[in-house]
């Protein structure tokens, strides 16, 4: 088995590619993996291991329609986490994520359908539904993205789905909740705000804090895909829940208290525009058919997070200083 990862070096695919190597996917303890990554800032050479003899790593961009033809032969699958991901980015400036996301998208299917790869799992988000005030989104919930970045996401959705459609692709789509754990980016809402308060910072809290997500660890988003991937069905839609909903408020008093902070090191910043009040996803469906369900606990996770941050400024450190830091969606 030769399984190619785009965005292999990023927080949510690097975590799939150092758990399949350690053995942690049954049936695929001897698969290779061949890693395709940009390494822009939020890609991580140091997220992999770097001699690992079952891992190859390319550096490259998935719209290099040409460097795919050379790459993606001889690949049994391919799971693609690679996109732009950042809401406050995406508000700032559209184009790179349209082109990557959407276009990108297109190009990793057109290399799959010239060399002879039949299965692909296409990694999106539950922003894409856009916000719910009661209930939760099933996969057949109409597409309401209210970012370029959920946009941008659901562009690509429907481009996996046409190629299934059209060419016969062998395509399953996963939307997954707000992911957490170590190895994120401190950009993002929990690694930002604990790592500013290990440096004595106060944290930037959108609004009035009462914008609901829904949080799964980031271990158990990637049980989630290898499910798909191996029993999900060509043109299937599977949203990845966590069952863990919690207000940014929320959110923030339980790092403080991690951190043995107080509300002091809070300050309040105009809300994001177009800001989503609410996601909650419906994931019966790869419950009841794959037989997923999460197995971290959000306290349990999260606190183990937060001690991951604590261990690690060498990791952190260099790119939360190297370029600006935003909050998470």
């Amino acid at each position: 088995m030769r399984l190619l990862v785009t965005g292999g070096a990023g927080f949510i695919g690097s975590h799939y590619v150092r758990t399949l190597l350690d053995g942690g996917h049954p049936g695929f303890e001897d698969a290779r993996v061949t890693v395709l990554d940009k390494l822009s800032y939020a890609g991580n050479r140091a997220n992999l291991p770097a001699e690992h003899p079952r891992l190859d790593f390319v550096e490259g961009d998935i719209c290099d329609l040409d460097l795919l033809r050379e790459v993606f032969p001889g690949h049994d699958a391919v799971l693609h986490f690679a996109a732009e991901s950042h809401v406050d980015r995406s508000v700032e400036s559209a184009a790179e994520f349209i082109r990557t996301n959407v276009g990108g998208t297109q190009t990793v299917l057109d290399a799959c359908l010239e060399t002879g790869v039949d299965r692909v799992v296409h990694v999106s988000t539950d922003e894409v539904y856009g916000s719910i005030a009661e209930g939760s989104w099933t996969e057949e919930w109409p597409l309401a993205p209210n970012s370029p970045y959920s946009a941008s996401k659901a562009g690509s959705d429907l481009v996996a789905r046409a190629y299934w459609r059209t060419h016969g692709l062998d395509v399953s789509i996963t939307r997954c909740s707000n992911n957490y754990g170590p190895y994120q980016h401190p950009e993002k809402l929990i690694p930002l705000f604990v790592t500013n308060l290990m440096e004595g910072e106060q944290v930037p809290l959108y609004g009035d804090g009462r914008n609901v997500r829904e949080w799964v660890h980031v271990d158990d988003h990637c049980r989630a895909v290898q499910l798909v991937l191996t029993k999900g069905r060509a043109g299937e839609i599977y949203n990845v829940g966590g069952g863990n909903e919690q207000t940014n408020v929320g959110i923030t008093e339980r790092v403080l208290q991690l951190c043995d902070a107080d509300w002091s090191m809070v300050r309040r910043v105009a809300d994001r525009k177009g800001h989503d009040l609410r996601y909650s996803l419906d994931d019966s469906k790869i419950r009841e058919e794959l037989g997923y369900g999460p197995n971290v606990p959000f306290d349990q996770g999260l606190a183990a997070t937060v001690a991951w941050y604590r261990d690690t400024p060498y990791w952190w450190k260099p790119l939360k200083h190297g370029s600006e830091a935003h909050e998470e969606k």
